[in-house]
């Protein structure tokens, strides 16, 4: 299975042997045909993680020791609140009627099984910021699945056979982009080392264009309580870049009308996306009416001519 944010290949193990394993994948599929809501809980997970707006931080590198241990058990607590599991009665979940332990890795196979969890069904979720992927799956957590090493609190992890034995609940899930880290090399620094953050906003508009930019990109730019204002007409990077040929359209009706005419990414709730735009003749590709004349985005060899008066709805 394809598509948006999210989704990934689903790719199933033979668990009819084992009809907790499969109640377990089956409501799981159930509650999230597509992938989205643990895309989001692992997305929100990284970002809460990074707490971009006071640190200014978005990589994983850049986290604490401690931090890097506490994302397992950020990403438990998140997906119970989405999803709503009860507790288990020994493991951390209770999902259709079964016992469940979850346990997360940035290293595929690198989950740490402990030992009220060997023998039961464990939920191994795995991410990679950089690469914007992430996988589900369930295994049941058998001796022979087992490595024969243990840590000092006896936990172990699973050998070959035990990784062959995951049922992939997704395969091969996409996360919402990480702007910051897929910038080239030295942008992303230009950026942060601003001076304020109005200045590193207008330098993240002016670099990152025909691309959502989401709200917690702008929230760890910017580094302010209030970030988004960063953004707006009035005193803010729409305004400050009018001159330089730069629109900043934002989540409003009008403005992603106006990115789907120019053929830029649709901002969804929260995002923005920036492009330089350059006065349109009759019939000359994509084209948008903005404040009165025509509009369509600016090409490496057109001049800087001011950008139309956006609409504020």
């Amino acid at each position: 299975m394809t598509g948006g944010i999210g989704s990934g290949e689903m790719h199933d193990v033979e668990t009819d042997q084992d009809p907790a394993l499969t109640a377990v994948a089956t409501a799981l599929r159930s509650a999230d045909a597509a992938g989205a809501r643990t895309a989001r809980v692992i997305r929100a997970t990284l970002d809460q993680l990074y707490d971009g707006v006071r640190t200014g931080r978005y990589r994983w590198d850049q986290l604490h020791k401690t931090e890097k241990t506490h994302c397992g058990t950020l990403v438990e607590i998140n997906m119970q609140r989405e999803f709503g599991f009860a507790d288990g009665e020994e493991l951390d979940f209770r999902i259709a009627g079964v016992d469940v332990d979850c346990k997360y890795s940035q290293t595929v196979g690198r989950w740490m099984i402990p030992p009220e969890a060997q023998g039961e069904i464990c939920m191994v979720l795995w991410a990679n910021d950089a690469e914007s992927r992430w996988k589900m799956g369930v295994v049941r957590a058998a001796t022979e699945l087992l490595g024969e090493g243990a840590n000092r609190d006896a936990k172990t992890t699973l050998n070959k056979c035990g990784r062959n034995a995951i049922c992939w609940i997704f395969a091969c899930g996409r996360l919402a982009e990480n702007t910051l880290l897929h910038l080239p090399e030295g942008d992303a620094a230009h950026i942060m080392e601003g001076r304020s953050g109005a200045e590193r906003i207008r330098r993240l508009c002016r670099l990152v264009q025909h691309r959502v930019i989401r709200r917690e990109i702008v929230a760890t730019v910017a580094q302010q309580v209030d970030y988004m204002k960063r953004l707006r007409g009035n005193g803010g990077a729409r305004g400050d870049l009018q001159s330089e040929g730069i629109i900043i359209l934002g989540q409003y009706e009008r403005h992603r009308l106006i990115a789907h005419a120019l053929d830029l990414p649709v901002p969804g709730a929260g995002d923005t996306v920036a492009a330089r735009v350059y006065p349109a003749l009759p019939g000359e590709g994509p084209s948008v009416e903005i404040d009165g004349s025509f509009w369509r985005l600016a090409g490496k060899t057109d001049s800087v001519v001011s950008a139309p008066q956006l609409p504020t709805r």
